[in-house]
């Protein structure tokens, strides 16, 4: 790349600085006239980086430009005040920042309003944040900025209240005083979890007829009797294993219907009737159990679902093994 067309891109970088929208719903917007942008100067290996500054809906941006001779130009191009929010700030971009994966950045104030309002039982902090930033990016790949419509914004809400015991106004506003947010970030935080929704259902349906196909023998419906406990429980037949079971106290019964990639790793592929076990676990003790019957998995809505939820996973865990993730300590 010559001296001349690096100059026409850092003029061309600063007219679209001082075009994109500065508000923080528009932030998507912005992003895609960035990723245009970028696209017509691939040898510059642009970057925009958004400033989200707390408790304003007022946004900032940089422009992250690969210079020729070596090394990153950094663009500002404030719009109204003149005062680069660099300076405004008195300190670096990332300063605040905890976390960078893909390019997206996430703040010591985001991550927390992560863990407080979508943390899972099967996944550490670090995990979850990171997965967070990950369904950003491909939200961004996928160009979506189709604004939430508001039947679906209000089914979020109301599916974020039931998951979280907020069953009326007070309750709701709550818990955003003590999470920190005003009404403003509240919707823009419900419009995250919807677009995020709505990715993740396209997804899930795009990956489950393949998925289903290759691990058809993974959604079998299965019913099923199992004990669990610290002693060994020995049945000769799938009926006998309550009755053994109740010879020790601390033995737990479990029946039910599961898919089987759910069951027990020593009850997967038992023919109906056999007794499995005892078999030991690796939480400790042991396990006895029997298939009671089996369902060959079809093509029906449910058995999709359930494959495109287990195929969302994958597709999670392998862009999670093959992302770039700062830490800023």
């Amino acid at each position: 790349m010559t001296g001349s067309a690096f100059a026409q891109a850092l003029e061309s970088g600063v007219e679209l600085l001082r075009s994109l929208p500065r508000r923080r719903a528009a932030v998507p917007a912005a992003r895609a006239a960035a990723r245009d942008w970028a696209a017509r100067h691939p040898a510059v290996a642009a970057q925009l980086v958004v400033d989200e500054r707390p408790g304003t809906p007022v946004v900032d941006y940089d422009l992250l430009l690969d210079h020729p001779g070596g090394g990153t130009v950094a663009l500002t191009a404030p719009a109204e005040d003149g005062v680069p929010w660099l300076v405004d700030h008195s300190t670096h971009w990332a300063a605040g920042q905890l976390v960078s994966v893909d390019g997206v950045h996430v703040s010591v104030s985001q991550a927390l309003t992560m863990l407080r309002t979508l943390s899972r039982g099967d996944a550490s902090p670090y995990q979850e944040i990171v997965d967070q930033c990950l369904l950003a990016a491909a939200l961004e790949e996928a160009g979506d900025d189709v604004p939430v419509s508001a039947a679906d914004l209000q089914a979020t809400a109301d599916a974020f209240r039931r998951g979280r015991g907020l069953h009326d106004r007070a309750a709701t506003l709550a818990w955003m005083a003590a999470a920190g947010m005003s009404g403003e970030q509240f919707e823009s935080y419900l419009a995250g979890i919807a677009r995020r929704r709505r990715f993740r259902a396209a997804k899930e349906a795009e990956l489950a007829p393949r998925h289903l196909a290759a691990h058809r023998a993974d959604f079998a419906r299965v019913r099923a009797i199992w004990v669990t406990g610290p002693a060994k429980v020995v049945a000769g037949r799938a009926g006998e294993l309550a009755g053994e079971a109740a010879a020790h106290e601390e033995a737990v019964v479990t029946v039910g219907t599961r898919w089987e990639h759910e069951l027990p790793e020593a009850l997967r592929g038992a023919a109906p009737g056999d007794v499995v076990g005892p078999a030991p676990l690796a939480s400790g003790g042991f396990l006895t159990g029997a298939v009671l019957s089996r369902t060959v998995a079809g093509d029906d809505p449910e058995t999709l679902a359930a494959a495109g939820r287990a195929a969302f996973g994958g597709w999670l865990a392998e862009r999670r093994a093959a992302a770039k993730v700062d830490w800023h300590w």
